[in-house]
């Protein structure tokens, strides 16, 4: 079997960082529902996300979750059939994702926040660059 590492080295790279990243919040999330609501719930007390931060909640959980386990196969198609698709489509999910956190912090008025979101939006752009 042939790997295909080499021309699809940073794609991988990138693929694998949005599946820790993604997995690792979504997970995060459900594991401690409790305290990261508390925590929303205060952060968007005075925003106009007061009332509804629980379904707000659940829905970026989800889409993290998506974007982590569809970037799982595209690394895989990757790395053994040389196919991009689910690496876009992956990182589209991610895209996704960091734009609705980001929205989230800007609202919050938490630029520092919202600031490091943008590092992961870059890289992630680079990826939906790669494998468009």
């Amino acid at each position: 079997m042939h790997l295909h590492f080499t021309e699809n080295a940073a794609s991988l790279f990138l693929s694998a960082m949005v599946v820790i990243v993604f997995l690792q919040s979504g997970i995060d999330k459900i594991i401690d529902w409790k305290g990261n609501l508390s925590w929303l719930q205060d952060h968007f007390s005075k925003t106009i996300f007061k009332n509804i931060v629980p379904f707000l909640l659940g829905t970026v959980t989800v889409v993290e979750i998506a974007a982590g386990l569809v970037s799982i196969i595209g690394f895989v198609h990757l790395l053994v059939f040389n196919h991009k698709d689910f690496a876009f489509y992956g990182a589209a999910i991610a895209g996704l994702a960091l734009l609705m956190l980001l929205l989230g912090q800007r609202i919050a008025k938490d630029y520092d926040g919202a600031k490091t979101l943008v590092i992961h939006l870059i890289a992630v752009s680079f990826l939906l660059f790669l494998t468009a």
